[in-house]
């Protein structure tokens, strides 16, 4: 399995646990989130903190960093916004009627979840609601999401010139004929995850397969990473819907998760961070140190930060799994080529031939970095 070994570094200077942990855009700066009702500031460079955010009248569930501004939210029903030089609040979104989970900034848009049973869109400029999302029966956990590329048809050019404007302002705001339509991911303590139309808040699609609380997702090419309180972690096809791996080892439920260069770490209430062969599902690698729940990990310089209910901020070396898994993959992209090739050269001999040939099967269990 690998030696968990010991953290490189741990910082103690909340009062309380760590909720979130989040990475600006330029990787300089970390932000945590805790139950002492503040919100720290890290640089990455030399682990020190920086900043302190107050304001919150409970405690902050969850962070999200920019580079110029900070978002947190709180069990006190709000989100606020910080100017991450300053530390002074600039927005509070008021609305919610419950704890508000989580959130999640795109472009000049700020989706919430909350304990209200509701996920919301806020306009980040107005501090405005938006659009409202209702149909699940117990809290939103979490959120994500992803867009896509769509061509207008040729009707849907003749539909009137407010309605197009309408779809192009609330969705990408692009003049080149095409549309990103963003579609909104929730997870909930209904055990289901659901996909949302943003601009219209219809429901379009049901996943349906885990026997615990939706925690944690992650959206990357198109695969979903869904954490549960039943002690797993599922890969679906965000298209589809289709189940494609199940992750299994946890010892309590799944907190959080983070996929990087083709490993899947996770988080867990057993007080560990594991990390997964993201195709094979195989466990690598278990980090111990924490004595409670991570609640949050992110990567960056091939560092791995795990932020916990017991107040401290741990900082891993991953470089070893990380360049195992890169040999991997490379091993595994000569090994399909090879396959690949002896398949063409066996379908050119049939086809000149006249004879059926056996083509190379082209396939190949996964390495296995115990």
């Amino acid at each position: 399995m690998g030696n968990s070994g010991s953290a490189v570094k741990v910082c103690t200077d909340h009062q309380g646990g760590i909720n979130w942990l989040s990475l600006s855009p330029d990787g300089q700066r970390l932000l945590t989130g805790s139950e002492d009702g503040t919100a720290r500031l890290w640089s990455t460079a030399d682990s020190q903190c920086h900043g302190h955010f107050q304001g919150h009248e409970s405690y902050i569930t969850f962070c999200h960093l920019e580079n110029e501004a900070a978002f947190t939210c709180s069990a006190d029903h709000t989100i606020r916004k910080w100017d991450v030089v300053t530390g002074q609040c600039l927005a509070i979104y008021r609305g919610h009627t419950s704890i508000v989970n989580r959130i999640l900034v795109a472009k000049d848009y700020l989706f919430s979840g909350s304990y209200d049973r509701t996920a919301r869109c806020w306009s980040v400029d107005k501090e405005k609601q938006i659009q409202e999302f209702r149909g699940h029966r117990n809290c939103v956990l979490t959120l994500a999401h992803y867009s896509s590329r769509d061509v207008l048809e040729e009707e849907e050019e003749e539909e009137e010139e407010e309605e197009k404007m309408s779809r192009d302002l609330l969705v990408t705001g692009s003049t080149d004929c095409t549309v990103k339509v963003w579609e909104l991911f929730s997870g909930s303590t209904d055990y289901t995850i659901r996909t949302w139309n943003i601009v219209t808040g219809e429901q379009l699609k049901v996943f349906k397969e885990h026997q615990g609380s939706v925690i944690c997702l992650e959206l990357v090419n198109r695969h979903l990473y869904s954490g549960s309180a039943d002690r797993t972690v599922k890969c679906w096809f965000v298209d589809t819907g289709e189940r494609i791996q199940t992750y299994k080892a946890h010892k309590h439920s799944v907190s959080t998760l983070k996929y990087h260069a083709g490993i899947l770490f996770t988080g867990s209430g057993d007080a560990c961070a594991r990390a997964f062969n993201s195709r094979s599902g195989v466990l690598q690698k278990i980090f111990r140190g924490h004595k409670f729940i991570i609640n949050c990990i992110q990567i960056h310089n091939e560092l791995l930060y795990t932020a916990s209910h017991d107040g401290t901020l741990r900082i891993w070396d991953i470089r070893g799994i990380c360049k195992r898994n890169k040999r991997r993959l490379k091993k595994e992209r000569s090994v399909q080529g090879r396959s690949s090739q002896k398949g063409s050269l066996s379908r050119l001999f049939n086809n000149k031939v006249g004879c059926m040939v056996q083509q190379e099967n082209g396939q190949h269990e996964a390495v296995e970095l115990m």
